[in-house]
């Protein structure tokens, strides 16, 4: 009904920067919040940051004045620009979007997720 796609991830070194996309698809009426969150080996996923369909956001604290998130309501797009990154943020990075769908359900749709890997 709902498909969200992940791009973006990839192998950087510490300090470097990736952003992330993810693009939503199907039986999609409207778009309420839409976020990202992270899961790395052995610890529980965890909220990254998140955006309401009006602009407002928020974010981990770990993340913080060096993650942005944003999107583009017209292209069902959200984006993670990731600056000066740590070690410590090597996880996979699943995309989460609250849906209402055309058939007026409203769903919490999860991408597969990107693998993000931050080492020297």
């Amino acid at each position: 009904q709902v498909q969200l796609v992940e791009s973006g991830g990839g192998l950087v070194q510490p300090g470097g920067s990736l952003r992330l996309s993810c693009v939503a698809s199907g039986s999609i009426s409207r778009i309420y919040n839409m976020g990202w969150y992270r899961q790395a080996p052995g610890k529980q996923r965890e909220l990254v940051a998140r955006i309401t369909s009006g602009g407002n956001t928020n974010y981990a604290d770990s993340v913080k004045g060096r993650f942005t998130i944003s999107r583009d309501n017209a292209k069902n797009t959200v984006y993670l620009q990731m600056n000066s990154l740590k070690p410590e943020d090597t996880a996979v990075f699943l995309c989460n979007a609250d849906v209402l769908t055309t058939g007026r359900a409203t769903i919490s749709s999860w991408g597969q997720g990107t693998q993000v890997t931050v080492s020297s």
